[in-house]
């Protein structure tokens, strides 16, 4: 069983950053696929950005390359997403993901509000 534990969402102002953690426990988690998903209101979960358990390969959904990173630690417990040139539209709640086959798990989300 993994934990995730996400923190560092906040309230900023449009062309400002921030960076999420996604702090995990548990066995195998260097095995993990990670992930970033957000949800606005009234939208549906969506991904933001991947990276394989190896971190040789990275995904960013189309509006968010070029400003968003992912990354991960070398001990490869906390996984990353820098945020940066926000925009109002990135206003949801992140939610960091890691799966290992059929497992999946979740962490509990943090909030991002970008005011123009």
């Amino acid at each position: 069983q993994v934990q995730l534990v996400e923190s560092g969402g906040g309230l900023v102002q449009a062309g400002d950053s921030l960076r999420l953690s996604c702090a995990a426990s548990g066995r195998d988690f260097s095995a993990y696929t990670m992930g970033w998903f957000r949800q606005a209101p009234g939208k549906e979960r969506e991904i933001v950005a991947g990276m394989h358990r190896t971190g040789g390969t990275t995904y960013y959904t189309d509006s968010v390359k070029g400003r968003f990173t992912i990354s991960r630690d070398t001990a490869k417990t906390t996984v990353y997403l820098q945020m940066n040139s926000l925009k109002p539209e990135d206003t949801a709640v992140y939610y960091c993901r890691g799966e290992l086959g059929s497992s999946v798990y979740w962490g509990q989300g943090t909030q991002v509000t970008v005011s123009s």
